[in-house]
């Protein structure tokens, strides 16, 4: 798919793409993320720890999980958490799969370095393990070689939900693209990032969903998701997990990609969207929406379509994606007005529960040019006028996007301030603050959610501290 440049919206504001990796699109008011996903998907990951290939394991991964599980979270209700979305569809040359450096580059097949990335944060490489940093063709300032992760390193997704469990985030949304699941490579990758989020999920008491994401999904997909979610239960038995969150008493699943205005239509439509809930909410779950910002009002980004309404109304809880819609304070203040307070009283009207979405900043100047810093995260500032709105809103949950997304800028996960250098090498950094900080940004938002921290205007001075989430700095 073409390129597509960071536009104003009806707000001035710069729209980013619509998702967890979805297209790029051109609306009144919003866009989604389906051009990222499909400009630079990856689709195969896998369990490993020593070099691994997938060949012959498509029937392995799928089983009830049978390792410890430690208290933490309590994963019987989505009300006050605070959960990040998790992508895992890193790859690199060396990790035993043959994928290249997926996620990474703009052609995984080439060596991974200067004219060759999509990434704008580096991630910070200091605590991973000597086996698990993959040297690349970038150089740092003392001149070594620059290092990254794959996420079909089993190691790696441990180490991401370690900082969950130290830093106060109570779980993650592990994506699970729907339109690679007819590929067997693609669904392989699916079921070893699924795998690995489980295990580590039950060792550091957080809290995982699957969240289906539809974009770029054909007419007539939501069968095949339906399928996988059988799929899962049965082999899995997924949701007699532990560590699954279940919400409203049963488990909970999310559909995301529901009702978005394209400047393409979507293969699929919002009546199969509609079906598909029927039949999860017949399968004993509770169900959550992934929808456009103008979903209440059917305008902007949203399809002019009552339908959607009606879909929604079957589900649990609804999250409307917001990455681009504002830029600032004062952008996000004008939003809580528009969107947030209208839309949490929509959905007490119709007993449903609102999941805000927020993110740190937003940036993909190598993935698809544009400005680098494009929407800046002025310290952590953005991120916690975000999560106070919601709060001040009457939200009593809030999605934080993306835990581990270089590609756009949006992750909260440790990066590094010592990016590699060269000609004609541009990367974002945390502006000198220390690589944890927006994982800490977040877990005082997880307090001031709770009511334990004040809704101040401005970011706290003191943050948690690794290790003691729960402590009120």
């Amino acid at each position: 798919m073409g390129r597509c440049p960071n536009i104003a919206g009806t707000d001035g504001v710069i729209i980013a793409p619509g998702r967890q990796g979805s297209p790029c699109v051109s609306v009144p008011g919003g866009v989604t993320r389906y051009e990222s996903m499909k400009f630079c998907f990856v689709w195969i990951t896998v369990f490993l720890v020593a070099p691994f290939s997938g060949k012959g394991q498509e029937g392995t991964v799928l089983k009830p999980y049978t390792g410890p599980s430690n208290k933490g979270v309590n994963c019987a209700t989505l009300d006050g958490k605070v959960m990040a979305g998790y992508q895992g569809w890193f790859t690199t040359e060396g990790d035993g799969l043959g994928r290249g450096w997926g996620h990474w580059s703009k052609n995984r097949r080439k060596p991974f370095g200067p004219g060759n990335l999509t990434v704008d944060l580096w991630p910070d490489m200091s605590e991973y393990s000597e086996a698990s940093r993959h040297q690349t063709e970038f150089k740092l300032a003392g001149g070594s070689p620059a290092t990254v992760f794959s996420s079909v390193d089993k190691t790696v997704v441990l180490k991401h939900f370690q900082w969950m469990r130290e830093y106060g985030v109570d779980g993650a949304f592990i994506q699970r693209f729907a339109n690679g699941l007819n590929r067997p490579d693609s669904k392989l990758h699916k079921d070893i990032v699924l795998s690995h989020a489980r295990e580590a999920a039950n060792r550091n008491g957080r809290a995982y969903v699957v969240m289906y994401d539809l974009s770029g999904m054909a007419a007539g997909g939501t069968e095949r998701v339906w399928e996988d979610w059988r799929e899962l239960r049965e082999k899995m038995d997924i949701t007699g997990d532990p560590a699954y969150l279940h919400h409203n008493g049963k488990p909970l699943v999310s559909i995301w990609g529901v009702g978005f205005e394209d400047y393409k239509p979507r293969d699929y439509t919002v009546e199969e969207c509609r079906q598909l809930v029927e039949k999860l909410k017949a399968d004993g779950c509770s169900v959550m929406l992934g929808v456009p910002t103008g979903w209440r009002t059917l305008d902007r980004d949203a399809v002019a379509d009552e339908a959607l309404h009606e879909a929604i109304r079957l589900a649990d809880v609804v999250s409307p994606w917001t990455i681009g819609r504002y830029r600032d304070k004062k952008s996000v203040a004008k939003h809580k007005e528009k969107c947030l307070i209208p839309d949490v009283k929509w959905c007490r009207d119709n007993d449903l529960d609102y999941l805000p979405v927020v993110f740190p900043g937003f940036s993909w100047f190598n993935l698809h040019g544009g400005e680098l810093n494009a929407i800046p995260r002025e310290g952590g500032q953005f991120l916690w006028s975000q999560m106070v709105a919601a709060k001040e809103s009457g939200a009593r949950m809030i999605y934080v996007a993306m835990f581990d997304e270089v590609d756009e800028g949006t992750a909260i996960f440790k990066c590094t301030n010592d990016v590699p250098i060269g000609e004609g090498v541009k990367f974002l950094t945390y502006e000198g603050k220390d690589p944890d900080h927006y994982l800490r940004v977040t877990g005082t938002g997880r307090l001031m959610l709770r009511g334990k921290v004040p809704a101040t205007k401005e970011l706290p001075k003191k943050l948690v501290e690794r290790g003691r989430p729960n402590l009120v700095p």
